[in-house]
């Protein structure tokens, strides 16, 4: 498996999963299961991807800062709830022994695919249509910050999904433009991985040669996903992702049995 064709392999899923993360959500679905394939358990799987996944995050928010204005308020606002739910949620995954993991993992795979192929109906759904302004009111704030710690530990533990599920939490709290709502979500998706991240490390959970090779593609994808998202066809690229994650999911139920 340690061949050179699987590095090259695990870099390209690095960099398509940033890709997609930037323009779509959803690179997860792609990440994840690839270290599973390259032969290392789901929980090192996780916090490998997690270690790899918060640079291209990282590189999405510089690429979306060139276009689009970023909250940065609403940005500090968030930032704590996410540093929190970051870090609960890595907690969570390190007590969780190896075998329910690999059981649960299967469910969360499924869980983040169907989050995903919903996201439309969520969109219309929490953007509202009887008031197409923006309204970001204290009382939202407070709530979206709730929702946020919630989402953050869920990202912690497991990730996928959580681009989507923090559309709904800004969108909660009164915002509208789609593109402000991914310069929002961007870095602050990466601020719950960095927390995870740095919690994984300490505890050894890493496999630092296939992270740093998925770091690679991470970087080159997520800034390039950012720059493009405004010009991709992203209904067929969500087809795309959830054909993978339904295949993805059953592949992992079967080796969960």
């Amino acid at each position: 498996m340690n061949s050179l064709f699987s590095y090259l392999g695990l870099f390209f899923a690095g960099l398509i999963a940033a890709a997609v993360n930037s323009v779509a959500g959803g690179g997860t679905l792609i990440s994840f299961p690839s270290l599973v394939a390259f032969g290392e358990s789901e929980i090192v799987a996780n916090a490998t991807n997690t270690a790899a996944i918060w640079t291209g995050s990282l590189s999405g928010a510089i690429g979306y800062k060139k276009d689009t204005y970023v909250d940065r308020k609403l940005l500090i606002t968030l930032l704590i709830p996410s540093v929190i739910g970051g870090f609960l949620g890595a907690f969570v995954l390190v007590i969780t022994p190896e075998l329910t993991f690999k059981r649960v993992v299967p469910f969360l795979v499924l869980f983040a695919t169907v989050l995903f192929a919903c996201r439309g109906v969520l969109s219309r759904r929490f953007r509202g249509n009887s008031n197409p302004e923006e309204n970001v009111t204290t009382g939202r704030r407070i709530g979206g910050a709730f929702f946020q710690l919630f989402v953050a530990t869920y990202g912690g533990y497991f990730g996928a999904g959580i681009g989507i599920l923090m559309l709904a939490s800004l969108s909660v709290m009164g915002l509208r433009d789609i593109h402000k709502i991914n310069a929002l979500k961007t870095p602050l998706g990466a601020v719950v991985n960095v927390t995870a991240f740095i919690f994984f490390a300490v505890k050894g959970l890493i496999a630092w040669p296939l992270a740093i090779v998925m770091v690679a593609g991470n970087v080159l994808g997520g800034y390039g996903g950012a720059r493009l998202a405004k010009r991709v066809n992203q209904r067929r690229l969500e087809i795309g992702i959830i054909a993978i994650g339904l295949i993805v999911s059953g592949w992992l139920f079967i080796l969960a049995l």
